[in-house]
Order: C-alpha cells, then sequence, then structure tokens
C-alpha cells in the first residue's frame, strides 16, 4: 500500500501548450508497472480549457465540482456537473473545460499505452468554446 497525502506535492500549472486560462493540476497519481493507471485532480477557473487531445486506451473524468464543458469531435459542446461521469473511448478526440462563468475540478484518469497516456492537438478555439451547450 502506498497513501500520498494530501497537500505532500505542490500544486503545478497547467501549461500554456495545452491549456487555455488558468488551469491547476493537484495529486498527480500513477500505478508502478505493471500497472498503467495514472491521473490528477484538475481545476479550470472560468473559461479555461484543455487542447484537444486524445488517450489511446480512453480517460474517465469524475466531476467534482463547479459547472463543465466537454465536447468530443463532431458532438456538441456538453455540460457537466458535480456526479457526472464522462468517458471518453480511446483515440476519440476531444477537450474539457470549465463554463464561461463558472469553475470546474474533476478528477482525470487514463491509462499508458507503451508509455504514453495523451496525444495533444490544436488548442480550442474560443468560438468552438463559446458554442451554444447542450444540457445534460
Amino acid at each position: 500500500m502506498d497513501i500520498k497525502r494530501s497537500g505532500s506535492a505542490a500544486s503545478t500549472t497547467g501549461p500554456s501548450d495545452y491549456f487555455t486560462g488558468t488551469v491547476r493540476i493537484d495529486a498527480p497519481f500513477s500505478g508502478s508497472a505493471p500497472a498503467r493507471i495514472g491521473g490528477a485532480t484538475v481545476t479550470f477557473e472560468p473559461g479555461a480549457r484543455t487542447a484537444w487531445h486524445t488517450h489511446p486506451l480512453g480517460q474517465t473524468l469524475i466531476v467534482l465540482s463547479g459547472l463543465g464543458r466537454a465536447q468530443r469531435e463532431g458532438g456538441p459542446v456538453e455540460e457537466i456537473r458535480p456526479g457526472d461521469i464522462v468517458w471518453f473511448a480511446p483515440g476519440e478526440k476531444h477537450w474539457h473545460g470549465a463554463s464561461p462563468a463558472a469553475a470546474m475540478t474533476h478528477i482525470a484518469i487514463a491509462e499508458a499505452l507503451d508509455g504514453k497516456v495523451v496525444d495533444w492537438l490544436e488548442k480550442v478555439s474560443d468560438t468552438d468554446y463559446a458554442a451554444q451547450t447542450k444540457a445534460g
């Protein structure tokens, strides 16, 4: 058993190459081989979001607080709320982040394939981000 104590690691800032706006990453975790699991708690300030990206083995988001947005390529922008669990299939191009007026925090979980967890792509345009949402 390995317990990583809350507050034992400093928060980091989401790099501007992969995020728009203010994003804080806390408590990153990963399993020891042969496990491939990893993740973190991620907080997006209002208007902040990831760039488009894919995960070779998919990604699960567990929304903890606030109001967020998520979109898969070709689909509508969807509202995500506390308690929602979002699954992106392997290779599915997508993005996620906060709503324009409220912050959002989620736990992001993904597995590595041959040591790779994510493929980052282009940033989400302000126009695409501002599209009408489909409320859940």
